[in-house]
């Protein structure tokens, strides 16, 4: 295996592009430290198309946000018939797409915020008020694109006035958007590695909330709790949720799902297939409180990695 040429998939043009360029560089000095032949891959310098199968005996995918982790570059490494890591096609879409998330969680009785869509040209004709009723949503509301990462587009609005002025500022970039009740509680972070269940781990922004600057800068003061702060039971309660939404949505590698825990229940926010791997990242944190170091974690990924995810 050590001899097998690996390519790091890294940067994209999505909004979560610098996270993507600091994971795949992490990943890089990781790999070439456990002795594999690493080089690199940038879409938003080539094409995936262009990945030279010649070259490549394996894909570490660290790409984050759209085209990254929603199933388009997947679709790349299957037409290129390249073995890849992390999860495939239709699970990678089906995560991303927190709409098809959500109801996949809900058949499967896995609980989440109540919330409903707001398409761009419905918000134009109606009452806001009259759709927050009908959709019995009170304040504090969550508002998030539907197929974004690390938290972009995320607002929470407080009252009518603050939810009027963050549609009409995120309805010129996105289409539709999320509406969600507001959980309050702890934020739990579980992670599953190759399908089993590797930590959870308890966040406490100094933010308003686990923001884009409170997940990636270190000036956000961000405390992490690991192991998270719960009693045992609770805490496999936590990890069997996370287990059982990677293998419902068809995950494969690693996944990190977000929870809020209030009033002793689990809501799974979303589940993340592409979790970032950078120095403030809570996989890697997770994993070496399992005595895994990071070199080995990564190693662990790239060894799962195969065709037809």
């Amino acid at each position: 295996m050590k001899n097998k040429k690996v390519l790091v998939v890294l940067g994209g043009t999505s909004g979560e592009r610098a996270v993507s360029l600091d994971s795949g560089r992490a990943c890089v000095q990781a790999l070439k430290k456990k002795g594999y032949k690493v080089s690199t891959f940038d879409p938003k310098k080539k094409p995936l198309n262009l990945i030279d199968k010649n070259k490549t005996d394996i894909i570490f995918n660290a790409l984050h946000g759209k085209d990254g982790e929603d199933g388009v570059a997947q679709s790349y490494f299957e037409y290129l018939r390249i073995p890849y890591t992390h999860s495939g096609i239709i699970s990678s879409y089906n995560a991303m797409n927190k709409i098809i998330s959500k109801e996949i969680f809900k058949k499967s009785k896995i609980r989440s915020p109540l919330y409903f869509v707001l398409k761009k040209e419905v918000y134009n004709k109606v009452k806001l008020n009259k759709i927050l009723k009908k959709n019995r949503m009170d304040f504090p509301i969550v508002i998030k694109p539907v197929n974004e990462g690390s938290s972009i587009g995320v607002r929470i609005c407080k009252n009518i006035s603050e939810l009027k002025r963050d549609l009409k500022s995120l309805f010129q970039k996105y289409i539709e958007l999320i509406l969600e009740t507001y959980i309050g509680g702890q934020e739990i972070q579980a992670a599953v590695l190759n399908n089993a269940p590797l930590g959870a781990i308890e966040l406490e922004p100094k933010r308003k909330f686990y923001d884009y600057k409170a997940k990636y800068s270190k000036a956000a003061n961000t405390k992490h709790i690991m192991p998270a702060n719960l009693t045992k039971s609770k805490y496999k309660e936590v990890l069997k949720i996370a287990g059982k939404a990677h293998h419902i949505l068809g995950c494969k590698g690693i996944t990190r799902s977000d929870f809020k825990f209030f009033k002793n229940q689990f809501y799974l926010l979303e589940l993340n297939t592409q979790p970032g791997m950078t120095s403030l990242s809570l996989v890697p944190e997770i994993a070496s409180y399992k005595r895994i170091s990071f070199e080995n974690l990564v190693e662990k990924i790239l060894l799962n990695a195969s065709i037809n995810r």
